[in-house]
């Protein structure tokens, strides 16, 4: 059995009919028996690049012991031309997390994997400082453990002040080494408290790399800063709709 961390996250495929398009991580979230995938939105739709996969597949580990077992799991990404993906905007513009309900009935036997819930999301800002050392689980340019279907995991620190929106936006900074393919990764930090099942304290969504447009490409090394999306927009888009109506999220879910 390896670290609950890394079967929590799961390589994303993205697909045009048979057509394969691009590569990306997710992870699991669990909420009052409902599952959900967890990546960032433009996994699901980039207008600017044209992107617009109807399809995704996954990857599922089906042993505890043989982690070379795995099976695929393919799931489309729209029903009678509506979304089946939540994603949300506030004052700031579109947030780029994005959730997609999971049908336990289409699991194969024995899956195995970790969630977070509800109770690893970091609410509070004193518990963070800048300079924190977290982590990021992903699949970056696809690279992973192709024999135990296990992703990588990359250090990363704390770049911006924590619980402030960087630039009016609903994410902060990481500093980390990051790739094409990790959109959508955890940004975790380890806490003990949480228990054995998965001791990580979830911060945040991975979604690009951030730099500067006046940046001499020549002259000038990339920044190697990164947007991490609080998670806390997780408890929006996971919220039964009735529950969010009656405490009036802060996030508007939509599904185009």
């Amino acid at each position: 059995m390896t670290e609950p961390l890394l079967l929590s996250t799961t390589r994303i495929t993205t697909y045009d009919g048979d057509r394969v398009l691009t590569g990306a991580t997710g992870f699991f979230f669990e909420r009052e028996d409902q599952l959900f995938l967890v990546t960032s939105r433009h996994v699901f739709i980039d207008a600017a690049s044209k992107h617009h996969p109807n399809r995704i597949e996954i990857e599922l580990h089906t042993d505890e012991v043989d982690l070379r077992a795995m099976q695929v799991l393919s799931l489309f990404t729209y029903h009678e031309g509506f979304s089946l993906w939540r994603q949300a905007s506030d004052g700031g513009g579109e947030i780029d997390v994005a959730v997609l309900p999971l049908p336990r009935e289409s699991f194969p036997a024995g899956t195995v994997l970790r969630c977070f819930t509800p109770a690893h999301v970091q609410h509070t800002q004193p518990d963070v400082e800048v300079g924190q050392p977290l982590l990021v689980v992903g699949f970056p340019l696809g690279f992973h453990d192709t024999l135990h279907h296990l992703p990588v995991v990359r250090q990363a620190s704390v770049a911006s002040a924590f619980g402030v929106r960087f630039q009016g936006q609903g994410f902060f900074l990481t500093d980390a080494r990051t790739h094409r393919g990790a959109s959508g990764a955890p940004v975790v930090m380890r806490d003990a408290a949480l228990g054995a099942t998965l001791p990580w304290r979830l911060l945040g969504v991975h979604a690009s790399r951030m730099d500067m447009g006046t940046r001499d490409l020549v002259l000038d090394e990339s920044l190697g800063l990164n947007c991490a999306w609080y998670a806390d927009i997780l408890l929006t888009l996971t919220a039964p709709p009735a529950a969010a109506a009656a405490t009036g999220a802060s996030g508007a879910i939509t599904q185009t």
